[in-house]
C-alpha cells in the first residue's frame, strides 16, 4: 500500500476546522493572541535546539500549552492523517489501543478524523502522558471533536487517561500500541547520541513496547538522521522479540540502512529511512500561523515503523521496492531516489520527470541492473 496519499474530502474538511474548534474549546484572550507566534517559536526552540533548557513540566506553562494546542497539535494531526490511512490497521469491536506519550489525545483524534469507518466501532483507548495539563486538554479537545462530528450522538470510543511516566503501572494486552514523537524526547537530545547509545535506547524502547503485549506497534518520529537510525535499530530489537515489519519495509530482512550508515563515516553523508511530502493541502490558517512564527512548513518529514506479530499476513501484491528518500540530482542530467528492497539499498535513477513522479513512500516496480552498484553509495542500481 502506498503512503501519504492526498487527504480525502471528509478528512480535509475536519482538519480545516481544527484551529477554529481549538479556539472555541480553549478561548484565547485577545491580549494574548498577538503573542502566539512568539510563543510558538519559543516552544519550537525548546523542542529542538533548546532541549537542554526544557524542564519536565514545560507544558504546564499556559502560554506554551496554548502554543502546543494551536500549532504542534494541528501539524501532528495533519502528519498522522496523511500516514495512518496507508497502514493496514485492523481494529475490532472492544479492542484496546494504548497510546504512550499521548499528548492531547493526538493519535485518537487523528484516527477519528481519517478513519471514519472506525467511528461506530466500540474501542477503548488508554492514553498515557506525564503532563496532567496536557491530558486535561486532551479530554476537552477530543470531546469537542467527537461532538462536532457526531452532531448529538454519543461516541462509542472510551478513553481512559493516566498521568504517569512511561513503563510504570499495570498494563493490559493491547491490539495496537502507539508512540508518536515520544522517544526522541524521552532520551534527551537524540541528535547527539552515539550509535551505541541509540542501540541501548532502542532495546529499552522495544522492551517498553513489548510490555504492553501488543498485536501491532506503531512508532513515529521526526524525520532527521538520528531518528531514522533509531527507528531502524528499534525495528531490529522488535524483530528479535517476535515482531515483523509491516510498513514501510517491503521485506523482513535486515535493515540495509544500518549497514550503510555504519560504513559511511563522512560528515553529512548519513543515509536514513525517512519520508517527505508536500503540505499544500494543510489548513491555510495553520500555514499562516507557521509563517507568522517563522517556521514555514512547505513539507512534512517523518520516520516510522509499523510492526505486527510473527505470522501477520502481508499483501500478496507488494512490489519489492519502496521509495525512502527525496529526489536528488545525479551526473549526466539524471535524478535519483533511494529505495529499500530485500536485496538491500537501491539507487533508483532516471529522468527528472520520471523520478519526481515516484513519490516518497510509494511502492514501485523497477528493473535492477544485475551486479551493478553506485560507486559513491554502494547501493544497487535500478531503473523505473
Amino acid at each position: 500500500m502506498n503512503l501519504f496519499a492526498p487527504l480525502p474530502r471528509e478528512t480535509r474538511r475536519l482538519l480545516y476546522g481544527i484551529l477554529a474548534l481549538i479556539d472555541k474549546t480553549f478561548p484565547l484572550p485577545s491580549r494574548f493572541r498577538s503573542r502566539l507566534p512568539s510563543d510558538v517559536a519559543e516552544l519550537s526552540h525548546l523542542l529542538t535546539s533548546g532541549r537542554g533548557e526544557r524542564g519536565l513540566s514545560y507544558l504546564g506553562r499556559p502560554n506554551l500549552l496554548s502554543a502546543y494546542l494551536r500549532f504542534f497539535l494541528p501539524w501532528n494531526l495533519y502528519r498522522l492523517c496523511r500516514l495512518l490511512p496507508g497502514l493496514d490497521i485492523n481494529l475490532r469491536a472492544n479492542d484496546l489501543i494504548t497510546d504512550l506519550g499521548c499528548g492531547p489525545f493526538t493519535l485518537a483524534a487523528a484516527l477519528w478524523i481519517c478513519r471514519p469507518d472506525l467511528r461506530t466501532l466500540p474501542l477503548e483507548f488508554h492514553c498515557i502522558d506525564r503532563s496532567g495539563p496536557v491530558l486535561e486538554a486532551g479530554k476537552k479537545f477530543f470531546a469537542a471533536l467527537t461532538s462536532a462530528t457526531l452532531t448529538g450522538e454519543n461516541s462509542p470510543w472510551k478513553i481512559r487517561s493516566s498521568k504517569a511516566e512511561l513503563g510504570t503501572g499495570k498494563t493490559r494486552p493491547a491490539a495496537l500500541v502507539c508512540a508518536a514523537n515520544v522517544f526522541n524526547e524521552m532520551y534527551g537530545d537524540i541528535s547527539r547520541c552515539s550509535t551505541e547509545t541509540l542501540k541501548r535506547n532502542a532495546e529499552k524502547s522495544a522492551q517498553l513496547l513489548e510490555s504492553h503485549a501488543a498485536s501491532a506497534i506503531l512508532v513515529v518520529e521526526p524525520g532527521f538522521p538520528r531518528c531514522g537510525e533509531f527507528i531502524s535499530l528499534l525495528r531490529n530489537a522488535l524483530m528479535e522479540r517476535g515482531h515483523r515489519p509491516l510498513s514501510p519495509c517491503p521485506h523482513d530482512s535486515d535493515c540495509p540502512l544500518l549497514d550503510y550508515s555504519a560504513r559511511d563515516k563522512k560528515p553529512g553523508k548519513k543515509r536514513w529511512c525517512h519520508f517527505a511530502f508536500e503540505t499544500e493541502d494543510a489548513p491555510r490558517d495553520l500555514q499562516r500561523l507557521s509563517l507568522s512564527a517563522r517556521i514555514p512548513k512547505e513539507r512534512a518529514v517523518l520516520s516510522f515503523v509499523f510492526m505486527g506479530k510473527q505470522g501477520t499476513a502481508t499483501s500478496k501484491h507488494t512490489p519489492d521496492l519502496r521509495i525512502i528518500s527525496d529526489a536528488f540530482p545525479l551526473p549526466h542530467q539524471r535524478f535519483g531516489r533511494y529505495g529499500c528492497s530485500r536485496q538491500g539499498l537501491v539507487l533508483l535513477a532516471g529522468e527528472e520527470s520520471v523520478i519526481e513522479k515516484a513519490n516518497s513512500g510509494a511502492f514501485v516496480n523497477a528493473a535492477f541492473k544485475k551486479g551493478e552498484r553506485d560507486p559513491k553509495s554502494g547501493a544497487l542500481l535500478a531503473e523505473l
